[in-house]
C-alpha cells in the first residue's frame, strides 16, 4: 500500500509556503509515500477569498526541502497553463527533486475560477480532447530529442526541451472517473485516482449528491470499464495503478459523535453509511486498518491520498495504520 497526503488549509493556516514545506517535511519523517497539493485559484474547500498558493511553485520549495517523498499534484488543471510550459514546468520540478516527481493531470471542473480568472471553460467534451493533446505535448518533450506535435487545439515545432527530466518516463496520474478520462487513462496513464464526477462546480466534499451516488458498486463498476478499455488497447490491467482520494477521520472512540458529525456534513445519515463509500475511511484503528485490506484485496485500490480530518487523526493513522501496510 502508498498512502499519500493531501496538503489541506489546516496544515497551512497562514497560507505561507513555509507552513506548506514544514507540513510536507513533517509528513516525509512519518513515513508518507507522496504530498499533493491542489491546483487551483481558490481552494475548492474554502471561499475565493481564502488562502490558495500556486501549485508548481508550491510543489518545488518542497522538493528542495524534502529526500524522499514523491510530489504529485492531485490533480493540476490541463487548462490552467500551454502544454509548453507545462512540460518545462514538469521537467524543472523533476531536476528540483531528483526524480521524484508524479504527474496529476486532470481536465479541469471548477467553472468558476476559470471564468473569474479570464480562461475559457468549454464543455467537458472539449477540455478531455485539451487533456489528451496536452499528455501528447509534454509526453514528446520530455523524452524527444525532436519534440513536435500538431493537434485539434495544440501545436509543437521543435519544442526543445533540454535538460530533459532525471526520470527517463515520468508517471501519469489521471484523475477522475469518468467514460471519458477513463479512455485516455487506458491509453496513457500509470496510476488513476479515481474520484466521484466532480460536476456542478463542485468537488466530492461540496457535493452531497454526487458523494451519495459514488457508491461500492459505481466504482467497481469504473474500474471494469477502465480494464475494459485497458484491453481495447493491449495494456495489462496491472499497467494502471488504482488509487483514489478519501477523506480520513480516525478515533479510537466507537461511533465517536465527532466522526458522526464529519459524516453527516459530507452527506451520509450515519457513520456506517460513509464507512462504506469509497471516498471515506473513517472509524477506529483496527477498523480503517480492515477497510484499506478489504478494499485492496476485493477491488485492487493499493495508493490514497487522504486529506486528514481531524488532529488526532494524523498520530492514529502514522502509529497504529501504516506499520501494518508500509
Amino acid at each position: 500500500m502508498k498512502f499519500g497526503i493531501f496538503l489541506s488549509d489546516a496544515d497551512v493556516l497562514d497560507g505561507s509556503i513555509k507552513a506548506s514545506v514544514d507540513a510536507a517535511v513533517k509528513y516525509e519523517k512519518s513515513g508518507f509515500y507522496s504530498v499533493s497539493v491542489n491546483d487551483h485559484f481558490y481552494s475548492p474547500l474554502g471561499i475565493p477569498k481564502s488562502n490558495q498558493l500556486e501549485c508548481f511553485t508550491t510543489l518545488t520549495a518542497i522538493a528542495v526541502a524534502t529526500t524522499k517523498i514523491k510530489l504529485v499534484p492531485a490533480v493540476a488543471s490541463a487548462s490552467f497553463r500551454s502544454p509548453a510550459l507545462l512540460a518545462k514546468i514538469i521537467s524543472a520540478i523533476d531536476h528540483a527533486s531528483d526524480g521524484r516527481f508524479i504527474s496529476g493531470l486532470g481536465a479541469g471542473w471548477q467553472d468558476k475560477e476559470y471564468l473569474a480568472h479570464g480562461y475559457d471553460f468549454p464543455p467537458l467534451k472539449v477540455r478531455l480532447e485539451q487533456l489528451d493533446e496536452v499528455i501528447q505535448v509534454v509526453k514528446a518533450m520530455c523524452t524527444s530529442d525532436e519534440p513536435r506535435f500538431k493537434g485539434k487545439h495544440f501545436s509543437i515545432y521543435e519544442a526543445y526541451n533540454n535538460p530533459r527530466p532525471i526520470q527517463k518516463k515520468i508517471p501519469l496520474m489521471l484523475g477522475g472517473s469518468g467514460t471519458g478520462l477513463l479512455k485516455i487513462a487506458a491509453r496513457e496513464a500509470d496510476i488513476l485516482n479515481i474520484i466521484p464526477p466532480t460536476g456542478n462546480g463542485r468537488d466530492f466534499i461540496n457535493d452531497k449528491p454526487a458523494t451519495l451516488r459514488f457508491t461500492m458498486n459505481v466504482l467497481r463498476e469504473r474500474i471494469a470499464l477502465l480494464h475494459k478499455f485497458l484491453d481495447m488497447e493491449n495494456r495489462p490491467r496491472s499497467s494502471v495503478e488504482l488509487g483514489g482520494l478519501a477523506l480520513m477521520a480516525i478515533s479510537e472512540k466507537v461511533e465517536d459523535p465527532e466522526l458522526q458529525a464529519i459524516a453527516k456534513n459530507l452527506g451520509f445519515s450515519n457513520l456506517s453509511e460513509a464507512q462504506n463509500s469509497p471516498v471515506a475511511l473513517m472509524g477506529t484503528p483496527d477498523q480503517v486498518t480492515a477497510e484499506i485490506e478489504r478494499r485492496k484485496q476485493e477491488i485492487g485500490i493499493n495508493y490514497y491520498i487522504v486529506v486528514l480530518a481531524t488532529p488526532s487523526t494524523q498520530d492514529l493513522f502514522v502509529r497504529e495504520i501504516m506499520p501494518k501496510f508500509c
